[in-house]
């Protein structure tokens, strides 16, 4: 079981968030968020540090750098059983983070806007939401890692059943779920460019 003490949320499909968080504060559990998310959680009234001043580092280049860095992804990446990877990230100052809750920049939406130009579509390719979901699902022992919103209500029950964690079972399937849906992006993105070829 995984026992969820820190969540990353960042999401262009806000749809639900703030209950979900909600009920992810009322176990205790950290919420760090990005841009217009972290805006909605605290206007909702609920605490949230940035991302920003969790590593340390600004939000950059319009936008396109802000969670890709060593204390987002080697608090998901780090292996808690193993007392390296622990020592490492005491060193550097990096937290775990036990959860995300992260979907991906509207591509599909986008490109299907008339008039949508090849500028438009390449803003909207996701970098750091997949990279985020993939070190997440690749730690499914330890993390759990929401993409779906139609997932919340089941995990906040988990939840409350085991006093805030998430079992091994939980995390896989949504791990399967992640390397589900950033495939079909790609995929998706791999067509778009490839019919735009010049």
């Amino acid at each position: 079981m995984a026992q969820i003490t820190r969540a990353l949320i960042s999401l262009s499909d806000k749809s639900g968030i703030v209950d979900f968080a909600k009920e992810l504060n009322a176990f205790g559990v950290q919420l760090l968020s990005t841009g217009g998310t972290a805006a909605q959680l605290r206007a909702a009234g609920l605490p949230v540090m940035d991302v920003s001043e969790y590593t340390g580092f600004p939000e950059m280049l319009d936008g396109r750098v802000k969670t890709l860095h060593p204390k987002v992804h080697g608090g998901l990446l780090g292996v808690r059983s193993n007392a390296e990877h622990v020592a490492t990230m005491k060193k550097h100052g990096i937290e775990p983070i036990d959860m995300i809750v992260v979907n991906l920049y509207p591509f599909k939406q986008t490109i299907a806007k008339p008039g949508c130009t090849l500028e438009d579509a390449v803003e909207n390719i996701d970098i750091g939401g997949p990279a985020m979901l993939r070190s997440a699902a690749k730690n499914f022992e330890s993390v759990t890692v929401v993409t779906d919103p139609t997932d919340y209500s089941a995990i906040v029950a988990e939840m409350k059943r085991t006093g805030g964690s998430v079992s091994r079972e939980t995390n896989m399937r949504l791990a399967v779920k992640v390397y589900q849906t950033t495939s079909a992006y790609d995929g998706m993105i791999a067509e778009y460019l490839h019919t735009n070829l010049n």
